[in-house]
């Protein structure tokens, strides 16, 4: 479900359009609850779109949802016991996982744990959405059993599992947020909501096609030699992820918004923190989120001696939700550290814009080893950045020289664009404490829609996140 895709847009149309032509005939003829027929429907219109996408993304995403499922209803009728149950989650939750682990991390665990160097996962696609809908339906089984939650029916269930705006990229929507909203959907016309939406789509749009794409197409000179341009590449790749994962979100919310459902707001402008720890509250809030009550406060949080063990062990793991390879394993340890720092029990006082400073440094140095995969090329990229050595004057000409290119011209007028951008993120949380606010104002959207379908290029790039 590609938001940024016209090919989506038509499809969404058609399927709303057979939906009400169906419900006319179905409830003059049939006369079934509107209700159900409505739930029955969103189900089906987000089984559709899935199966557009892929049919292999379709049948995993049964399969682990049907797990889910049976295995909950079977535990909840064999056993009354509230601490029993928990127990079953240890065979319950590897049951989810096994998709996950064959698809995304079966070559890692065989070629780099068990040294097979096999190639029999070389052509493996992975299915989109798995890690997404997989981790909700894990805090879906452990919300029910461990928190006595009643077993929702099964169209209900389905509906939470695969709601077509969040399915494949997020949100990773909790029980108690989500399934209530559901339980009473209704396809209605809602003029307020679909306004709300369409600022959330508009401004997702810009974010994911005039940024992003942008960004993605239009390279500069990619060098591992010269520190300046791996720090301006990094800046780049930074910014690309951001807008990218960012965009879908958004529009994932106006999707929803405008059919009267409300997910999280994924992204609270992250590049607007002035600490490690605050970026972390703004970047993928679900995700952190997830972690924090799933990982963190089952080891026992904060609360023991070796709560820094436990803070490394979920960022280690959150690098690897991310990705099979040792670089995002990297890439989650430097985060760990970086936040191990932050909370040490002597305090450096900095002057705000030497802490944003510090902490866009921390970040976008972390982000040299989500992008770069090769292992040996990482570190003598990381080597590089880290040796003042390396900033001398010959790399600098060389630097000025590929910004002066026809390239390096039109990177700089889109990090300018970007610039703005954050400026007014940051305008909207001082003035109104809410992200965003000033870029969804109707003026705002009038200029976006502009910018969006002047400067967006011909081509048309699948989400990152699509991968994970």
């Amino acid at each position: 479900m590609n938001f940024a895709d016209i090919r989506f847009w038509g499809i969404l149309a058609v399927s709303l359009l057979a939906i009400l032509m169906i419900r006319v005939v179905v409830v003059k003829v049939i006369r079934p609850d509107p209700g159900h027929y409505d739930r029955a429907a969103l189900a089906i219109m987000g089984l559709v779109l899935l199966g557009c996408v892929s049919l292999l993304s379709l049948g995993i995403f049964a399969a682990v949802s049907v797990t889910t499922y049976l295995g909950l209803h079977f535990i909840l009728k064999i056993d009354s016991s509230l601490k029993r149950r928990g127990r079953w989650l240890w065979l319950l939750i590897p049951l989810q996982l096994s998709p996950l682990l064959f698809y995304k991390y079966g070559g890692f665990l065989g070629n780099e744990i068990l040294g097979l160097k096999s190639h029999s996962f070389t052509n493996v696609i992975i299915p989109v959405g798995i890690s997404f809908y997989t981790f909700q339906l894990i805090s879906f089984a452990v919300d029910t059993l461990k928190r006595s939650q009643p077993l929702p029916s099964p169209l209900n269930t389905l509906n939470f599992a695969g709601f077509f705006p969040q399915i494949v990229a997020g949100p990773i929507e909790r029980r108690e947020a989500l399934l209530p909203q559901l339980e009473k959907f209704r396809f209605r016309w809602d003029k307020k909501a679909i306004e709300i939406g369409l600022t959330w789509i508009i401004l997702g749009l810009f974010f994911k096609r005039c940024l992003a794409d942008n960004l993605a197409l239009t390279p500069l000179v990619h060098s591992g030699t010269n520190p300046f341009l791996v720090w301006l590449d990094t800046l780049m790749f930074g910014f690309r992820i951001y807008f990218d994962f960012c965009g879908y979100s958004l529009m994932a919310l106006g999707v929803a918004y405008c059919l009267g459902i409300k997910l999280t707001l994924n992204f609270r402008s992250p590049y607007c923190s002035s600490n490690i720890a605050d970026f972390w509250r703004r970047w993928h809030v679900t995700l952190s989120t997830w972690f924090r009550d799933y990982v963190y406060f089952p080891l026992g949080g904060s609360r023991v001696g070796f709560w820094a063990a436990n803070l490394l062990i979920v960022f280690v793991i959150s690098g690897i939700w991310h990705g099979a390879g040792w670089n995002f394993l990297i890439w989650g340890g430097l985060h760990g550290l970086f936040l191990l720092v932050y909370r040490l029990p002597v305090k450096v006082s900095l002057p705000r814009v030497a802490a944003f400073l510090l902490t866009h440094v921390c970040v976008f140095l972390a982000w040299l080893c989500f992008y770069e995969t090769d292992t040996g090329e990482l570190f003598r990229k990381l080597g590089l950045l880290l040796n003042p050595a390396s900033y001398d004057g010959f790399a600098l000409r060389a630097f000025f020289s590929a910004c002066l290119s026809p390239n390096g011209l039109d990177i700089f007028g889109i990090l300018g664009m970007i610039a703005c951008v954050i400026s007014l993120e940051m305008w909207s949380l001082r003035k109104r404490g809410e992200p965003y606010r000033f870029l969804r104002t109707r003026g705002a959207a009038v200029i976006l829609i502009f910018l969006t379908v002047v400067l967006s290029p011909i081509s048309n790039n699948d989400f990152i996140y699509f991968a994970f």
